[in-house]
This record gives structure tokens, sequence and C-alpha cells, in this order.
């Protein structure tokens, strides 16, 4: 099985390294799954999330995050979950087309 999309594996904001300092790949699934994690935390709607209190709005600013994940086309329309878990810690969950459902924590 070949592999359609191949990134470098970010860890803690930096590139991750193997034992002999070469960088380490991730494919498919978990590289589409990394994509959307940094689309949103490069979006702003992080931010917007924790500056926001009122409950509407904080509904308003998931719906977006919901939709900026079905605009990336690995994703099958109307697959896309956002679940607050507590203040500041989201969880992703969306059908990828050619793979299994992902699942991303985003904090």
């Amino acid at each position: 099985m070949s592999e359609n999309y191949v990134d470098l594996l970010v860890t803690d904001g930096g590139i991750d390294f193997d034992a002999g300092q070469q960088p380490i790949y991730t494919a498919d699934r978990n590289s589409i799954a990394q994509d959307i994690k940094h689309a949103i935390m490069e979006s702003g709607l992080l931010r917007e999330l924790q500056a926001e209190r009122n409950r509407t709005l904080r509904a308003d600013v998931l719906t977006r995050i919901e939709m900026l994940i079905e605009v990336d086309e690995r994703i099958e329309p109307g697959t896309a979950e956002v679940n607050e878990q507590e203040s500041g810690a989201l969880w992703l969950f969306a059908q990828t087309v050619d793979y299994r459902e992902i699942r991303v924590e985003v904090t």
C-alpha cells in the first residue's frame, strides 16, 4: 500500500527526530489529522474560543471550526464534529475520504 500523504511529524511545535537525528515522518491518516490540527491552530479560532464566555457565541466558534475541517478535500462532507471536553481542550472527529475516522485533540 503506497502512502499518499507524507509529512514531517511535528510534536510540541517542532519537528520530531529519531535517535539518529533524522526527521520522523507521518503518513496518510495521521498526516491528515496533523494538517487539520495545524490549520485550526493557525486560523485563530482557538484564541477566539478562549476569549469568548457567551455560550451561544462559543457554539458559533465551534461550528466555524467544524466548517474549517470540512473545507479539507480529504474529509467527507458532513462528518466533522468538535467536542469541547474542558476549557482549552477540544476533540475533533471526522471521516476521511480514503482512510478511517480521525480523532485529534487540540489544546
